[in-house]
């Protein structure tokens, strides 16, 4: 009798915890947060306010016959696009989109007033660089998903005017996040690598600075960086590996460099796929340093984006090609990563 006691008093404990265990199972789920970079492509207003005149193309009377018609046209594709980024997991769309060639703040808010998207409440993060051409980045989010804390405006010094690099911490998921908006000078000339280099360089330097005053910070670098994960900028300046395993603490790690190995591209010129639009993170968001952990990645390729037919067929479908209309999205394919976060 005192045997089965023990027997049947074993067994109910066994049973309880089980149910302990169950009980705390229920109280934690996952969530799942994206983060995208889209270059909008030449997302300029109707008016002609650069005061050098570099804007004049994207007006009424420039070359593009750019007028309300199209802007609205661009706006509502551009909409449709993000509207597009929900998923089973993220059925917000992303917390937050990195965005690049846009020419102002307004063209912005004008973009999340959009039918498609304005239920979202996206809010904007702008600041005018002294790009020559008049583009900057910027940073949408949606403020219940992502919280900003602190904005700061990278000058690049390339003896040139350039865009600036635009870094934003804030709370996503509750989780300290510091997110880096690029867009690196562009390939026109044959030894314009160095630029890049200089742009890489001072990514680094800005995620350093933010992993000194909080080493356990997600740290994601972000942008149209107009070179591949295997070129010198991305590869040795900046140091972000192929492989996860590779990532050392202080380290970055590039999960689109094996989707370029495999043929996937989000941008391509004469015939040829690169993956300029990147999303780099650092070691903290491989091993969850502060709760945020990184899943995967994706080039947001739809059908939708892509030329129908003819010879650019599976070309992103841009808005002009060879100077011609063609009320398409942007030479460019999104980017995303999804990151997630243990949740009681």
């Amino acid at each position: 009798m005192k045997l089965n006691r023990i027997i049947i008093t074993s067994v109910l404990v066994f049973a309880f915890s089980c149910v302990i265990s169950a009980q705390e199972a229920a109280q934690k789920r996952l969530m799942t947060f994206g983060v995208a970079f889209y270059n909008l492509e030449n997302l300029f207003d109707t008016i002609p306010n650069n005061p050098l005149g570099r804007d004049i193309e994207f007006t009424p009377n420039g070359d593009n016959k750019w007028d309300s018609a199209k802007y609205n046209i661009k706006l509502k594709n551009m909409a449709y696009a993000i509207s597009q980024m929900k998923t089973k997991v993220t059925p917000l769309g992303p917390a937050c989109i990195g965005v690049s060639e846009i020419e102002n703040r307004s063209v912005l808010e004008d973009l999340v007033k959009q039918e498609s998207i304005k239920d979202l409440n996206l809010q904007v993060i702008h600041h005018d660089s002294p790009d020559r051409r008049g583009v900057d980045v910027g940073l949408l989010y949606n403020p219940r998903l992502f919280k900003p804390i602190n904005v700061t405006n990278h000058f690049l010094d390339i003896g040139y005017p350039t865009r600036d690099q635009m870094c934003v911490v804030g709370l996503l998921g509750g989780s300290r996040v510091g997110i880096i908006v690029n867009h690196w000078p562009s390939r026109r000339g044959a030894k314009s690598g160095w630029s890049r280099d200089a742009a890489a360089a001072l990514s680094k330097h800005i995620a350093d600075s933010l992993l000194t005053v909080d080493p356990k910070m997600a740290v994601i670098i972000m942008g149209d960086l107009n070179d591949d994960p295997s070129d010198k900028s991305c590869a040795e300046v900046l140091g972000a590996v192929k492989k996860e395993k590779d990532c050392n603490p202080g380290g970055f790690f590039n999960p689109f460099w094996e989707k370029l190995d495999k043929g996937i591209g989000s941008y391509i010129y004469r015939g040829h796929w690169d993956l300029f639009d990147q999303i780099i993170i650092n070691y903290n968001l491989l091993h969850g340093e502060n709760g945020l952990k990184f899943h995967t990645a994706e080039v947001l390729n739809k059908e939708f984006l892509k030329q129908e037919d003819g010879q650019y067929k599976g070309y992103p479908k841009r808005t002009f090609s060879g100077g011609a209309w063609q009320g398409g999205y942007s030479d460019h394919f999104p980017t995303e990563i999804f990151l997630i976060k243990e949740v009681k």
